[in-house]
C-alpha cells in the first residue's frame, strides 16, 4: 500500500492543535487526554490512515472539520474517552460512514 493521502504528521497534528488549545485555556486535564493521543498516533495503522484520507476527501474538508471538531471537543470536555489514537480515528470514520450515506 502507499503512502496514505493525509500525513500521519498532518493527523498528529490535529491533537497537537488541540492540545495547543486546551493549554492555553488552562484546562490539564484535556490536554493530557489529547497529548496521550498525540504520542499513540504514531501507531495508526497505515490503511486507518488511508480510510480517513478517502472519507474526507469524499465528503470534502469542511464536512470532514465538521464532524472531526464536536468529536475533540467531547475529549476536551471529557464526554469521551479514547485510549489510543486509533479509536479516535475508527469512531471518526464511523462518523463519516453515516455522513456519507
Amino acid at each position: 500500500m502507499g503512502k496514505p493521502s493525509v500525513s500521519r504528521d498532518a493527523f498528529r497534528g490535529l491533537f497537537a492543535l488541540y492540545a495547543a488549545k486546551a493549554h492555553h485555556d488552562c484546562n490539564g486535564i484535556a490536554e493530557d487526554r489529547l497529548l496521550r493521543l498525540f504520542g499513540s498516533s504514531d501507531d495508526i495503522p497505515d490503511d486507518l490512515l488511508e480510510k480517513w484520507s478517502t472519507r474526507a476527501r469524499l465528503i470534502g474538508s469542511e464536512a470532514a472539520g465538521n464532524t472531526l471538531s464536536p468529536l475533540a471537543h467531547q475529549i476536551v470536555n471529557g464526554s469521551a474517552q479514547y485510549d489510543h489514537a486509533s479509536d479516535f480515528l475508527n469512531r471518526l470514520l464511523r462518523d463519516l460512514d453515516q455522513d456519507l450515506h
